[in-house]
């Protein structure tokens, strides 16, 4: 028999208050709005009552900022402006929506808690339109830095952005023959709640998709929708806020991601919900990108399977401040392009097979890196594992693309063009130049635009393995044999799949301790991700992969 919930009337009022003063702090509401903003979230909620406890302070800052206030002397502070800065933005927006859901509001899930957090939020939040206004002003006035700046804060103080989420991520650099790597295990996004898998697996899809997926411009506002709904669960977007932008005379979206894995990550999605692709008029809408935002770097997914991303089904970017590892790889060794005199083209000593074309003519640029990717997508070479094309129920299938990044340095714009070939065999059927199975105990996923570039995403399952091989090598530490520790290993179900590498560990760090354990195992965590991004790299670092990547730039 389900529990009956219930709630304190005169908490969540106090909730509510101290939610709108923390609205009016970060600038997402006036202090005029106070009253109103605090009987619509009541509303939301399925609250009748009670008022705010200290009404009056509301209604003071509406008459201090109304045009028939005193016009004689200076407006003072409102009261309600001020407020605890520690204050638990997360913990009070929780009990909020846990009010609404006993109001029966939304299902008793973690996704209908989630729908009313969000459509609180979008209370307390500008409109669109309002929005844009403020950015373009800030753009026009104060340059690029300043208006993402505020649009970022905005995207955060609103809880679009989940830094509560983000901060359970578990992140460490590793120095590695590859420079520093960067490693993130994934535990922001929420794991699917059991009740919303039942509900999902009960329903009949039918008709059209609305919205058509979580890229499309039309989830601004969007309510969302639980599993058992028609076509299943979609996340609510109340707070989300999108910035129209110009790509290639086309409307784009500009908005920052809810999980993001680096710093200010955002994502660039075409108006038109459309398939990926790469080529030269998508990597000019790199370079138009860039020239909006200099202080970002914008990239592509490649846009075919295996060796894409996870959502090929919408025209999109990503981007960011960030400088990723891939960026601080030197040069292994330049070449020139016939024809492209204006051009400075590097191989980059980076696991993957990458090259960097550096131009202050954009125009130039353009065109030696379309060169690059005609030359590659029909290009291949057996001995090395490259196929450009194959044959798939009488339909010609193509194999190869680039994930292409863009970026400014010193004026002049530069394009990262990471070759790609998605070829699977027999002995590699995930894919040749795909995470091998070696590997798969720490990473099995596609390997795409983020981990391209020198940064891990890594899954959960980790946390709790990684501490079980962890506390093994240090109950054999010193072992003269490694019998009695390889027997624990395969025994244990979170550590079976690591046995081998685990064991390597330990022969390699012989004086392993409690105070050196954590380190040792993340170094050994970034070195895998090294021979994941070098199994991605279509040339190989051994003398014949640099044969065959000579091969390939003779050919352009």
């Amino acid at each position: 028999m389900a529990v009956e919930k219930t709630y304190d009337a005169a908490a969540l009022a106090a909730d509510i208050e101290a939610l709108v003063r923390y609205a009016i702090r970060c600038g997402l509401v006036a202090p005029a709005d106070a009253v109103w903003a605090h009987n619509s979230v009541l509303e939301a909620v399925g609250a009748p009552g009670p008022a705010a406890p200290h009404t009056e302070v509301y209604l003071a800052a509406a008459y201090a900022t109304a045009p028939t206030s005193d016009l004689t002397g200076e407006a003072p502070v409102p009261n309600v402006a001020t407020g605890d800065d520690a204050f638990d933005l997360e913990g009070t927006i929780e009990r909020i929506a846990a009010a609404g859901v006993a109001n029966g509001c939304e299902e008793d899930t973690p996704s209908g808690a989630d729908r009313i957090a969000t459509r609180v939020m979008n209370i307390l939040m500008p409109r669109p339109s309002e929005v844009e206004r403020t950015f373009a002003t800030l753009y026009r006035s104060f340059g690029a830095k300043a208006a993402t700046d505020w649009f970022y804060k905005m995207s955060c103080d609103s809880r679009y952005v989940r830094k509560a989420a983000i901060a359970k991520n578990i992140a460490w650099t590793s120095a590695t023959e590859w420079g520093e790597l960067e490693i993130t295990i994934n535990l922001s996004k929420p794991e699917k709640d059991p009740k919303a898998i039942a509900a999902a697996g009960a329903v009949k899809d039918t008709g059209d998709v609305y919205p058509a997926c979580q890229l499309c411009m039309e989830n601004e506002g969007y309510h969302g929708r639980g599993a058992g709904a028609p076509h299943g669960a979609h996340p609510a977007r109340q707070n989300l806020r999108i910035l129209p932008i110009t790509l290639g005379g086309e409307h784009w979206g500009l908005q920052y991601s809810p999980y993001a894995y680096f710093n200010e990550h955002c994502i660039a999605m075409s108006a038109e919900h459309r398939l990926m692709h790469v080529d030269r008029e998508n990597m000019s809408r790199l370079l138009d990108f860039v020239d909006l935002f200099g202080h970002y770097f914008v990239g592509s997914n490649a846009d075919l399977p295996i060796v894409g991303g996870s959502i090929l089904s919408h025209d999109h970017f990503q981007g960011g401040r960030h400088v990723f590892p891939m960026m601080k790889a030197p040069a292994a060794k330049t070449f020139e392009l016939a024809g492209f005199d204006g051009v400075a083209c590097e191989v980059v000593r980076w696991p993957m097979s990458v090259l960097r074309l550096t131009s202050a003519d954009r125009e130039q640029l353009l065109d030696a890196a379309a060169h690059v990717l005609e030359v590659w997508r029909s290009y291949t070479h057996e001995e090395a594992g490259v196929i450009a094309q194959t044959v798939e129920d009488g339909e010609t299938v193509r194999r190869n693309t680039i994930t292409p990044v863009a970026c400014k340095v010193d004026g002049s714009y530069v394009l990262y063009l990471a070759l790609r070939c998605n070829i699977t065999t027999d002995e590699h059927p995930l894919g040749v130049f795909h995470p091998h199975a070696e590997w798969h105990h720490i990473k099995k996923e596609n390997i795409g635009l983020i981990e391209v570039m020198g940064l891990a995403i890594l899954p959960p399952r980790l946390v709790d393995e990684l501490a079980a091989v962890r506390v093994h090598l240090l109950a054999h530490a010193g072992d003269a044999d490694s019998g009695a520790l390889a027997e624990e290993l395969e025994a244990d179900p979170l550590t079976a799949s690591h046995a081998a590498w685990a064991l390597e560990l330990a022969a390699a760090h012989p004086d392993l301790a409690e105070d050196t354990a954590e380190q040792i195992i993340r170094d050994g965590v970034s070195d895998v991700f090294g021979h994941v991004l070098a199994d991605a790299g279509v040339f190989k670092w051994d003398d014949a992969g640099r044969a065959a990547q000579d091969r390939f730039l003779a050919a352009l």
